[in-house]
């Protein structure tokens, strides 16, 4: 194995060290409480769970509190915790540090506390990635849980260099999940505002105008049955659908699939199966943007197709529309739960073409339709900037963690 990482700060020559961790570190076990202990207010406390729902190296914002009972352990700050128990090796194979005083240490976590060679950030850090991340992984015991031990983690073979690179690596580290969580804050707080807005820029409760409105619009929206403003007809599949003789790679007619769908979020610009000329005879083509509506798996979810393609029998087709097609998505799109009022409670949704075509949408004036749909649009671009963002600093750091420790 290496004793040198691949990329280092400039400085840093020295060969990395190994030692076992128990040589270096002293070991304990959290205690008590459960999520029934939970209250509104009183000792702040990291229960094991927090590992896996809410996973930070560092922590630093404790919101869950318990009130504090007898033989409670709390931190003195500094202290790596890493879960004993989970349902998969990849649970427990992680590590967080405790930042501060005066926080409960729950039951079912080991904890660590780092002698004078270690930072316990870098030690959060290569315990939960690269080969110590593999060796507690190895460690790891049981099946339908399994479990991770104070003795086990004693026996780890850590790889480190001196303290102060430690600390730079940790520094670094530290920065990016800053960078990261202020970028996750903003798309939160984007969405937050888009889906206030979409309560807003349609009538809600049988009102035939909206709680806001683009300066100049006026008039009072109509009520008019989806049924008369598009022809409404269901996608068609070639039986059975796993014959191959229906698909063709070189073939410029793509084949939507609900996968697709899910995958690009309902906005279609490419398909990787492609439907032969047999296929199309056996199905409906479209070759010009189209408004869809899935019928079956992601019940209700419009769709828009920009690419030439084959309609599957789970989708329905708005042919030649009376309305804006865009408006008419982002409408679906809000009135999507309504569609689970026609299935039993814990049942499969069914819809059909009549039940849609009798659907009655509230619609305003064209201009009013191009206005909302090109400001929801704009607004749609926005939050996937800053999600491609997001992903490339994410992507950033997982690349530096293969290639910052041994």
């Amino acid at each position: 194995m290496a004793n040198k990482p691949r990329i280092r700060f400039r400085g840093f020559t020295e060969d990395w060290e190994q030692r076992k961790l128990g040589d270096i570190a002293t070991f304990s076990k959290g205690n008590g409480y459960s999520k029934s202990d939970l209250a509104p207010s009183g000792d702040p406390i990291i229960l094991y769970g927090r590992l896996y729902t809410n996973y930070e190296t560092t922590i630093r914002n404790v919101d869950t509190f318990v009130e504090l009972k007898d033989k409670s352990v709390i931190s003195q700050g500094d202290e790596v915790i890493v879960p004993a128990s989970g349902e998969t090796v990849e649970d427990i194979s992680r590590a967080s540090v405790v930042k501060d005083q005066g926080v409960i240490i729950g039951g079912d976590l080991n904890v660590i506390k780092v002698n004078h060679l270690l930072d316990p950030t870098f030690l959060a850090l290569t315990i939960s990635n690269g080969e110590q991340q593999k060796e507690l992984s190895k460690r790891a015991q049981g099946k339908s849980v399994v479990h991770l031990h104070n003795s086990d983690l004693q026996e780890v073979n850590l790889t480190f260099p001196l303290l102060n690179e430690q600390k730079e690596i940790s520094t670094l580290f530290e920065k990016m999940d800053s960078i990261i969580t202020l970028h996750q804050c903003k798309l939160k707080k984007l969405n937050l505002a888009k889906k206030s807005l979409l309560q807003k820029l349609f009538p809600r409760n049988g009102s035939q105008i909206p709680g806001v409105r683009f300066k100049g619009f006026t008039d009072a929206w109509e009520q008019r049955k989806l049924g008369d403003l598009a022809e409404i007809v269901r996608g068609a599949s070639p039986r059975p659908i796993s014959d191959s003789k229906w698909f063709d790679n070189n073939s410029d007619v793509g084949w939507l699939r609900i996968s697709d769908v899910t995958a690009q979020d309902g906005r279609i610009q490419y398909l990787e199966q492609k439907i032969s000329k047999l296929g199309q005879d056996k199905t409906r083509v479209v070759k010009t943007p189209h408004l869809l509506l899935s019928i079956a798996a992601t019940v209700g979810k419009p769709v828009i197709n920009y690419v030439p393609t084959g309609v599957h029998d789970g989708f329905l087709i708005f042919l030649n529309p009376k309305f804006n097609i865009l408006y008419a998505f982002w409408w679906l799109e809000i009135f999507r739960e309504e569609w689970n009022k026609y299935g039993q409670p814990g049942s499969q949704v069914n819809l059909n073409s009549d039940l849609v075509k009798n659907q009655v949408i509230n619609i305003p004036n064209e201009k009013e339709q191009e206005k909302i749909s090109s400001f929801l649009e704009a607004l749609d671009r926005i939050i996937t900037l800053h999600q491609r963002k997001l992903e490339r600093l994410q992507e950033v750091k997982k690349g530096l963690l293969q290639k910052m420790f041994v």
